[in-house]
C-alpha cells in the first residue's frame, strides 16, 4: 500500500511540475509574442547605407525564431539577417505566435512578408505570394504513451471519430479536414486561440489534452524532453516545402529575395551549415 502510495504520489509530482513548466513556458511566449524584436548587433550599418526597412512578421517556434537568455536565433531568423545583409535593407523583425492575425496585418501591407510554418501548397498559393523553398517539413500527430510506452493511434486510420487540437488559423485544418475524407471518417477539429504549436505540444504532455497537429520539425525538437511521454512520429501529411510569405502582386519584392535565398544555397556550407543547426 505504502509503495502504491507513493507512486501516485510521484506521478501527481510530475504532472504538477510538468504543468507548472508548461503554465511559465505560455506565459514567457505570449509575453514574447507580437513584439517588435530588437535589431541584431550590426543591422544598424545595414540601415545607414540601405534602402527602405523591411517589417517582417516571424513566428515565435523553437525553428523559426526564438530566443535564449540575450541570444536571439531561429532557421528563418538567420536566413531573413543574411538576406537583408545582402539586399543592404535594414530589417525590422515582429514576433507572432499564432499566423492568423498576421496574414491579416501582412494583406493590411503592414507586414512585407511573413515567415513562419505555413506550407505553400495550391490553395495557399491563390491567396498569397511564396518566396522560394527555404526548407521542408510536415504534419505530425502528438499524442502520449501510456506507462507501458504504448500508444492509441498507430495509423490514420485510428483518427476516425477522435478530436484533434490544431492553432487557430491553421492551414493544418485543410489537411485533417481532407484525411478524415481519405479514411471515411470524421475527425473532430478543435482550435487553440491564443498560443501556438509548443502550448499544444505541453497541453499533450500535461494530459490537458488528448492529441494536436503540429509541424514536423518543432515536434520533434520538444519531443527530446519528453521522450518517455509522448509519441511523434506518426505523420499527417507528405513533405511540404516552406517559404517565406508576401501578399499578391508584391512581385519585385519576391524577385529579389528569392535571387538572395538562390545564392545563400548555391553556398552549400553555409546553407547545410544552417540546416543542421536547427534541423
Amino acid at each position: 500500500m505504502r509503495q502504491t502510495a507513493k507512486l501516485k504520489n510521484g506521478r501527481l509530482g510530475l504532472y504538477i511540475a510538468l504543468l507548472v513548466g508548461a503554465i511559465a513556458v505560455m506565459t514567457m511566449l505570449k509575453n514574447c509574442g507580437g513584439g517588435e524584436i530588437p535589431l541584431h548587433p550590426g543591422s544598424e550599418n545595414i540601415s545607414k547605407s540601405g534602402g527602405d526597412t523591411l517589417d517582417v512578421a516571424i513566428e515565435y517556434s523553437p525553428i523559426s525564431y526564438y530566443t535564449y537568455a540575450d541570444t536571439l536565433g531561429g532557421l528563418n531568423y538567420d536566413l531573413l539577417r543574411m538576406v537583408s545583409a545582402r539586399m543592404k535593407r535594414p530589417i525590422k523583425f515582429h514576433s507572432v505566435v499564432t499566423l492568423g492575425k498576421a496574414l491579416e496585418e501582412l494583406d493590411k501591407g503592414t507586414y512585407d512578408l511573413l515567415a513562419g510554418q505555413f506550407p505553400m501548397t495550391s490553395e495557399n498559393q491563390e491567396k498569397y505570394l511564396f518566396s522560394t523553398d527555404v526548407f521542408l517539413d510536415k504534419q505530425v500527430l502528438v499524442q502520449r504513451k501510456d506507462a507501458k510506452g504504448n500508444i492509441s493511434v498507430k495509423s490514420q486510420l485510428d483518427l476516425g471519430g477522435k478530436t484533434v487540437w490544431i492553432v487557430k488559423d491553421s492551414p493544418m485544418r485543410d489537411r485533417v479536414e481532407a484525411l478524415g475524407r481519405e479514411i471515411g471518417d470524421t475527425i473532430n477539429i478543435k482550435t487553440e486561440n491564443n498560443y501556438g504549436p509548443e502550448q499544444l505540444f505541453l497541453k499533450v504532455v500535461t494530459g490537458e489534452i488528448d492529441y494536436a497537429v503540429i509541424n514536423s520539425h518543432i515536434a520533434h525538437e520538444l519531443a527530446q524532453k519528453y521522450a518517455d511521454k509522448v509519441d511523434v512520429n506518426r505523420d499527417i501529411s507528405f513533405s511540404q516545402f516552406q517559404s517565406w510569405v508576401m501578399k499578391k502582386g508584391n512581385t519585385e519584392l519576391c524577385k529579389k529575395i528569392n535571387e538572395q535565398i538562390k545564392a545563400i544555397k548555391a553556398d552549400s556550407l553555409v546553407y547545410q551549415k544552417l540546416l543542421l543547426r536547427y534541423l
